[in-house]
């Protein structure tokens, strides 16, 4: 009980600290850099997340995959599962940053922003997010396949740490007169540097064996069999999660990103605490599946649903109350009175997701 709940408390660690951190940095990026730089800032960011959710979508099948190999004392077959997701994710990553980096002087031309953003700097933000999105696709395979070790401790402070130095160094450079440019490209760096070391992490598990990609036939099949309707959730998620900023943002332009973008940093959470939180019971019960009852099954279900109502349902009452408050000490009046229409509605749907 004692490591699930590490596990859980990990879980929610590692999805915290970015919202957190943001809303932190949001202050200081926004005054420094103006409203139009902030949007465009979001909408880059927007366009990393969203593009390695649908690169690495495959990557919770390998969880199970793993999980259920370790149950069964198959564990010979876990390096050709690592190795064959990190194939998939490779292959999907390229062809999702070829696709922004070819389609990004096309979605310029289109883009209504302010005369204050130089449309080379938004060809520039889209295809350094293009570079981004195959790097996160490839660190996914090394955070997924840690976790379906039951081993969140580790690669949670990697990324915990990586994203906190990233939105620092979002926040220094701003300060110091750096545009939206330099934070994307301290951004890539952190994220290679991100990568390596819980590929490091994932080292120590798996011991010697290389960790290079490679089709294995049988793994493949596997994984893209258990691994296709759980893609196409991760890409539902995007739609839902991600692309609303970036066709707000090619539509009406970055400055409009910009209330918008707070309101939805403030209610995400409310829908990613307690997914976040009971993370930990994909591996478990994956590596358990064999030997478990199905009533077991379904009280740990009950039990995770609760938890999830009643976090969600405080989290959304909190927020309606205080949201219009908050924005505004974070944002300033122009952009809180911006914001307050648009916020019931966005608490509402998050709700609705969590």
């Amino acid at each position: 009980m004692k490591r699930h709940l590490t596990n859980a408390g990990y879980g929610i660690l590692d999805y915290i600290s970015y919202p957190a951190g943001m809303l932190l940095v949001a202050p200081i990026v926004l005054h420094r850099l103006g409203a139009a730089e902030y949007g465009l800032w979001m909408i880059a960011t927007a366009i990393i997340s969203a593009g390695g959710i649908i690169a690495s979508g495959f990557s919770d099948a390998c969880i199970q995959r793993v999980a259920h190999l370790r149950g069964a004392d198959e564990s010979e077959l876990v390096p050709e599962t690592v190795r064959s997701m990190l194939g998939i994710n490779i292959a999907l990553g390229t062809l999702l940053a070829l696709s922004v980096w070819i389609a990004a002087p096309f979605a310029v031309r289109h883009v209504a922003a302010s005369q204050l953003t130089p449309t080379s700097e938004w060809l520039a933000a889209l295809r350094i997010a293009s570079v981004a999105i195959l790097i996160r696709a490839v660190e996914s395979v090394a955070v997924g396949a840690q976790r379906a070790f039951e081993q969140y401790r580790g690669t949670v402070q990697i990324s915990a740490a990586m994203r906190l130095i990233t939105l620092a160094s979002a926040a220094g450079l701003a300060t110091f007169g750096a545009g939206t440019i330099s934070i994307l490209l301290a951004t890539c760096l952190l994220l290679i540097l991100g990568a390596a070391a819980q590929f490091g992490r994932l080292r120590i598990l798996m011991g010697s064996t290389p960790l290079w990609p490679r089709f294995h036939a049988a793994e493949t099949r596997i994984l893209f069999r258990k691994g296709f309707f759980v893609w196409i959730q991760a890409l539902g998620g995007v739609v839902f999660g991600q692309l609303d900023r970036i066709l707000l943002g090619v539509s009406l332009g970055a400055l409009l990103v910009t209330p918008y973008s707070l309101c939805v940093q403030f209610a995400h959470p409310i829908s990613g605490l307690s997914a976040s939180g009971l993370n930990f019971l994909f591996p478990l019960l994956s590596n358990r599946a064999g030997s478990t009852q199905g009533e077991r099954f379904r009280r740990v279900a009950f039990k995770a649903f609760i938890c999830n109502l009643i976090i969600v349902a405080c989290g959304s009452a909190l927020l309606l109350i205080w949201g219009d408050q908050l924005i505004r000490i974070w944002a300033g009046p122009a952009v809180a009175e911006s914001a307050k229409n648009i916020l019931p509605p966005i608490v509402a749907g998050s709700a609705l997701m969590g």
